[in-house]
């Protein structure tokens, strides 16, 4: 019975690593939409050549909302990072389906966002995100 249990949990992790990976990949592809403001670099690194409308979202899982040096973000994102929000990959997910919703929620009041653009399903990206940050 032990022996079964334990290659039923092995079966299961493995299921849920490839699934994961699907997702890394898909989110890979995905992140073509979001170039065009963003880019993805470590240092001279860059991973992902992309815009300067938005911030560098190397490292984003785990940092603090507003806070890559030298951006210029909106006062909105700045107060919610000040307020304590640090990026995770469900936090990521559910800014990009609404970014002013999402910082009036933080926030408890109207915000401001200068993201405009709104995906239905930014988790496979998010997941991508998480698997280049460091």
């Amino acid at each position: 019975m032990t022996k079964l249990f334990t290659l039923t949990a092995v079966a299961l992790i493995a299921s849920a690593s490839a699934t994961f990976a699907g997702e890394v990949a898909k989110g890979e592809k995905d992140f073509r939409k979001c170039k065009s403001c963003h880019m993805i670099a470590d240092g001279d690194n860059v991973i992902v050549k992309g815009g300067k409308t938005g911030p560098n979202l190397f490292g984003v899982i785990g940092r603090t909302a507003g806070s890559v040096d030298g951006f210029r973000y909106g006062d909105s994102i700045v107060a919610a990072g000040e307020a304590g929000l640090v990026w995770t990959e469900e936090l990521l997910v559910e800014y990009a389906a609404d970014p002013k919703a999402f910082l009036s929620k933080q926030l408890g009041d109207a915000a401001k966002s200068k993201m405009t653009f709104k995906l239905k399903d930014a988790s496979d990206i998010a997941a991508y995100l998480a698997s280049i940050s460091g």
